[in-house]
């Protein structure tokens, strides 16, 4: 825990509990280390509604956390795919919001040494690149938590003993052995599940490894980002004459436009940067440099403006806006009143955020005209511009 702060005084934090023995260990490891920072802890329970032995299953292990003096809350979740990937969605989705509301940044999670081996088998499967291979991060940034998993190195078999020894009794969910899951499947082909095998320690390392390298090649970039580009609070970026990294323009390109995914295309236009359209956004020449800004074509309708709205995965509505029914969207056609006081292209201004009342008059452009403290309208990209930061486990 010292290696993944810091923490800051008497922490507060969360610990996602499925009821399984490896969170059941964490929220007894966490709860052990607060206590002795002065800090408390706070389990979360999620019940999906996908099994109905799921609720009583969810009380059950709050009535047992209760009696090891660990406060839980239960998130119960509805309408909610049965596949796995939407499950660990929603699950995150629950964890993260509850975190916020509640004033929480630091977030564990239970994932082990197996849970890692796997990541690391199911990336090198899928033929992803060495920052893929390095599975999963000890932290990273989500939002406004720290999500931590600080048992990357443990065997599961650790953990299950720690539990038995606090007289737990652990939940077994039956699709962790579910042969249609690709994790299940090399889960059963490991035939380690004590996670103590040399194969399983191998993996670890290689993933180890890998992380290291990535956190190299990202610091790297981040030197260079700084160097060559600026990012404005309304959502694009100057960029000096170029050729760029494709790394730096990839970064770029996910970031102003809110893609989890890389984009296609970034390498041509970084060794050769000429006004381009890629993946939603516009690289347009501005002086004796670039600028790059969200395509309005490829925009999101304008839609309510409530707090926690986010508008084209780009800009959050903050919690203090005005309690009047508005819209946020992009600024359009009304552009056009502003290219007497602002020298920024037309492409720029259209894709401005803008807030309208309920009849399409404007209201105002928080980026423009400095009404940010009664229009709260906040850049907030849906993925970090670099990859998630690497913290190896010592």
């Amino acid at each position: 825990m010292a290696a993944l702060g810091p923490w800051g005084p008497s922490p507060f934090i969360a610990v996602g509990v499925s009821g399984g023995a490896d969170s059941l260990a964490l929220a007894l490891l966490a709860a052990h280390w607060v206590g002795q920072q002065g800090g408390q802890v706070l389990a979360l329970i999620v019940d999906h509604g996908l099994r109905p032995e799921a609720v009583p299953e969810a009380r059950d292990t709050a009535a047992q956390l209760a009696e090891q003096g660990i406060a839980a809350r239960i998130l119960t979740l509805s309408n909610v795919r049965k596949q796995a990937a939407s499950a660990r969605d929603a699950r995150l989705a629950a964890l993260e919001a509850c975190c916020a509301e509640l004033g929480i940044l630091h977030l564990l999670l239970a994932q082990h040494a197996g849970d890692q081996a796997e990541t690391r088998l199911i990336r090198s499967l899928a033929g992803s690149a060495q920052a893929g291979r390095a599975a999963m991060p000890a932290l990273r940034f989500s939002g406004a938590v720290r999500i931590v998993r600080p048992l990357l190195d443990v065997a599961p078999v650790d953990l299950q003993a720690l539990v038995q020894k606090a007289g737990l009794f652990a939940v077994r969910d039956p699709s962790n052995s579910d042969p249609r899951a690709t994790r299940a499947r090399l889960r059963a082909l490991r035939r380690d599940a004590a996670g103590t095998g040399p194969a399983t320690r191998a993996l670890c390392a290689a993933a180890r490894a890998d992380g290291m390298a990535r956190a190299t090649v990202e610091a790297s970039l981040a030197e260079e980002l700084a160097a060559i580009v600026r990012i404005y609070p309304g959502g694009y970026a100057s960029l000096c004459p170029g050729p760029w990294p494709e790394a730096v323009l990839g970064a770029l390109l996910r970031t102003l436009g809110g893609h989890v995914w890389p984009v296609a295309g970034a390498a041509r236009l970084a060794e050769n940067p000429v006004p381009a359209t890629r993946a939603g956004l516009r690289l347009l020449r501005r002086g004796g440099g670039f600028l790059l800004c969200r395509e309005e074509a490829a925009m999101q309708p304008a839609i309510p403006a409530r707090a926690g709205i986010l508008w084209d995965r780009r800009f959050l509505v903050g919690d203090n806006f005005l309690q009047i029914e508005c819209f946020i969207g992009g600024l359009g056609d009304d552009a056009a009143c502003f290219r007497r006081h602002h020298t920024l292209p037309s492409a720029v201004l259209r894709s401005l955020p803008t807030i309208r009342d309920s009849h399409g008059k404007l209201l105002a452009v928080p980026h423009l005209d400095g009404t940010l403290e009664d229009y709260p309208v906040t850049f907030a990209p849906l993925v970090p511009l670099m990859g998630a930061p690497f913290r190896p486990l010592l």
